[in-house]
């Protein structure tokens, strides 16, 4: 195998002859082309490799970050082009178009472009991993990677993409089929961009693949339709699914090694759709979750507030918040922090989201019966301390959650409800009388997730006067926004999330129970800390996250553009 650009380095005395057969051997092995088999042999790392490739083409180097990349490949409609030859259509200036390469010296990319799109080609050098991020993020990653040696070769996506039935049992058991490799492969780019889900979903035309990164779905990638019968039948067997049945949903759960350091816990859930089983896979990466309530986002007097109720020999906290608001990990720190040899600790979830060594954790199946209040019954005669129920949905689960508060036991929950306020309404509904609330309600938090501002990318922005008036903020407090294009650190313009919490502390008399109207003042009264939209503005004026992302989260009116502004 040889090749022309491997060659001119040669020539031009950038690599000597040991360095040019160990990046042809890179090229041989991986199916890596020139680029990426120079920057895999550790030769030249691509920013390196871009500058020398800028001097001896006489092009210049650029910054994909500098361009609104995104505008011009929807504009253009070049995607089979851009994949096929690693080329970024950057800016369009009258009938010049800007184009970010890898390789200078590959002149048919820049021909076919030319030809496709019908403009003049101005090519601008690109670091390779910066030219693939950006592709990345436009299109989702392709079923090759130029990158990775977990790559297929293109026999191996023949196979792949040919129409044929889902692989048998004992050919999806072969960790080397094609399938298994890319699978690794998507697992992989998951667990690195931090998604929390993947949708694996099988379309007309084609298969998308979904990954949900900071609570809201990317398209990761778009493979050929055939792929996703072939990845579902995998994922059935590893989750010990019957891989005959695609008329009803299946649920399961596998532990997968990824490599030498990671493995993956994994839940699988299965829909018959119109084109074919949609997999959903839940990654539940139990080292990179934090269960210190540090970590979660309270601030320092809340987490006080919320330690203090842990200390107490008994009582009901709830933690309340709409689905995906990161209610259950609350309650994992919670329980990470009271998990201690002298306590008996024991839960109920449907299902169990992260295993805690020390304590007794309990799946339940309410279709044979276990149900949470079953669980509940249950735990009381196992002599507990703590008591975990994955969430109050009936009146007798809350029934027996609120009587084994005030019988001695410490009992943590969650609650659909929108505020802490409007908990007391809720149980009230469900049949819980004012004066049982008054002796054995301890906390209530309400809580959201929101996304935070990477920063590396972020951009200063400004508020209308009148905006900066209705939320408090001072004009001299600078406001940041996500920068739509993103870059190689984040999901569009976001990276990790954090909490935003209202606590309510409750402290009535158990010796004078309150009424129902006095109970709901004295609660709001008592609020410690910061409401939702105050916890909001304070992340906002920190520089941490953006009045659009607090827009999306909370409904609040404050937060609202001005009428008139567009």
């Amino acid at each position: 195998m040889s090749s022309a650009l491997v060659n001119t380095l040669l020539q031009s005395s950038l690599i000597n002859p040991a360095e040019a057969d160990r990046i042809l051997a890179e090229m041989r092995h991986h199916h890596l082309n020139d680029i990426a088999a120079i920057v895999s042999s550790g030769v030249f790392s691509d920013w390196d490799l871009a500058k020398q490739l800028a001097h001896l083409a006489a092009l210049p180097m650029d910054d994909v970050h500098h361009y609104d990349y995104q505008s011009v490949c929807k504009r253009l409609s070049l995607r089979p082009l851009i994949e096929r030859h690693s080329v970024l259509p950057l800016a369009l200036d009258k009938d010049v178009l800007t184009l970010g390469i890898a390789n200078p010296f590959d002149t048919r990319s820049q021909d076919e472009c030319r030809f496709a799109s019908g403009y003049q080609i101005s090519p601008v050098i690109l670091p390779l991993r910066q030219l693939e991020n950006a592709i990345r993020r436009i299109y989702g990653d392709p079923i090759t990677s130029t990158l990775h040696t977990a790559s297929l070769n293109d026999n191996e996506i023949a196979q792949l993409s040919a129409a044929q039935a889902p692989p048998s049992e004992q050919a999806a058991d072969n960790d080397d089929a094609p399938v298994s490799r890319y699978l690794n492969h998507l697992l992989l780019d998951a667990v690195r961009r931090q998604a929390s889900d993947i949708h694996i979903e099988p379309l007309e035309k084609q298969c998308r693949i979904r990954f949900r990164c900071d609570g809201l779905l990317l398209i990761h990638a778009t493979p050929p339709s055939d792929l996703a019968a072939r990845l579902a039948a995998r994922l059935k067997i590893l989750a010990r699914l019957n891989i005959a049945e695609r008329r009803l949903p299946q649920d399961g759960r596998f532990r997968l090694p990824l490599n030498q350091d990671l493995t993956v816990d994994m839940r699988v859930s299965t829909l018959p759709a119109q084109w074919g089983e949609k997999v959903v896979l839940r990654l539940l990466d139990s080292n990179h979750i934090p269960l210190a309530l540090h970590r979660l986002g309270y601030t320092d007097g809340q987490r006080n507030v919320f330690e203090q109720a842990l200390t107490k020999p008994q009582g009901l906290i709830l933690v309340t918040g709409p689905t995906g608001s990161g209610k259950t990990l609350s309650l994992y720190a919670a329980l990470n922090l009271l998990n201690k040899e002298h306590r008996n600790i024991c839960t109920a979830e449907d299902p169990v989201e992260i295993q805690l060594p020390g304590i007794n954790q309990l799946h339940i199946h309410p279709a044979i019966g276990l149900d949470f209040a079953t669980a509940l019954r249950t735990f009381l005669r196992q002599d507990p301390d703590v008591i975990m129920i994955g969430e109050i949905r009936d009146q007798e689960t809350a029934t027996m959650a609120v009587r084994a508060a005030q019988t001695g036991h410490l009992v943590l929950s969650t609650l659909h409800t929108n505020s802490a306020a409007d908990t007391l309404n809720r149980l009230q509904h469900l049949g819980i009388a004012p004066y049982e609330l008054s002796t054995s309600l301890s906390l209530i938090i309400a809580q959201r997730l929101v996304r935070c501002l990477c920063p590396h990318c972020k951009q200063q922005t400004d508020l209308a006067i009148s905006q900066r008036q209705r939320l408090a903020i001072d004009a001299s407090t600078p406001v940041f926004a996500a920068n739509p294009q993103g870059c190689e650190h984040c999901n569009q313009g976001y990276l990790g999330r954090t909490g935003l919490f209202e606590l309510v502390s409750c402290k009535a008399s158990q010796t004078n129970p309150l009424s129902e109207a006095a109970l709901y003042d004295f609660m709001t009264e008592q609020a410690d800390g910061l409401s939702l939209e105050q916890a909001g503005i304070r992340l906002l004026c920190q520089g941490l996250t953006s009045l659009s992302e607090l827009q999306r989260v909370l409904a609040c009116d404050n937060l609202q553009p001005d009428a008139g502004s567009a």
